[in-house]
């Protein structure tokens, strides 16, 4: 049976997608799947962090990597899903044919957004490409900081919008940023922090829309 294909899709950039997706794989991987992740961002940030991973020897759990930029995406992720019972897809910031590509192969579009009118903006035609394409998206409310204003108005018009958000939200840690620095997930820098449990929550979240739980 072919894999399930989760793509991590944001048209703003910054958003935290790469980041997103490693920690998404490694917690998915520490759950008993075989994962694959697919970097199709011609930046290559996640391919980056695979390196960093072997080099060092780093981590605990076994990732498959295939990069895919341009016309090879949809190609390289439906190799990956026979390769793999969860395939993780960081596709690349805007509206490019590679992002919709990693969009229509999906089973489920990841949308991290984080609490700033910028990125509230960005997230309704990325939604709009899930929609056109026919694939659920969940909205991840990504590095959240301590309670304020602005917060509280962004999540606001989140609410208004009625966008298909998470329960779990995920705060703005150093340890995520630290842990990638090493090669590392999350869940494996830091297994009883915090940190760790926001991810392995929003993977049980993940994994409960596709169906998997």
């Amino acid at each position: 049976m072919a894999g399930k294909v989760v793509t991590i899709a944001q048209q703003k950039g910054g958003a935290g997608k790469t980041t997103l997706c490693a920690h998404l794989a490694v917690a998915l991987a520490e759950m008993g799947h075989k994962v694959a992740v697919v970097d199709t961002d011609p930046q290559e940030s996640l391919a980056a962090w695979m390196r960093v991973r072997a080099a060092f020897n780093a981590g605990t759990s076994a990732l498959t990597l295939r990069l895919a930029a341009g016309w090879r995406a949809g190609t390289e992720i439906d190799k990956a899903k026979r390769e793999a019972d969860l395939v993780l897809v960081d596709s690349p910031p805007h509206t490019e044919q590679t992002a919709m590509t990693a969009i229509r192969e999906a089973d489920l579009v990841v949308l991290p957004i984080q609490l700033s009118p910028m990125d509230l903006w960005a997230t309704r035609p990325t939604l709009e490409m899930a929609k056109k394409a026919r694939v659920p998206a969940m909205v991840v409310i990504n590095r959240v900081s301590p309670r304020g204003k602005l917060n509280d108005q962004v999540l606001r018009e989140i609410a208004k919008a009625n966008y298909p958000t998470a329960l779990t939200r995920l705060g703005a840690r150093v340890i995520f940023a630290a842990a990638m620095q090493d090669g590392l997930g999350v869940t494996e820098a830091q297994g009883r922090g915090v940190a760790a449990e926001e991810i392995r929550q929003l993977a049980g979240e993940i994994l409960e829309k596709l169906h998997m739980a």
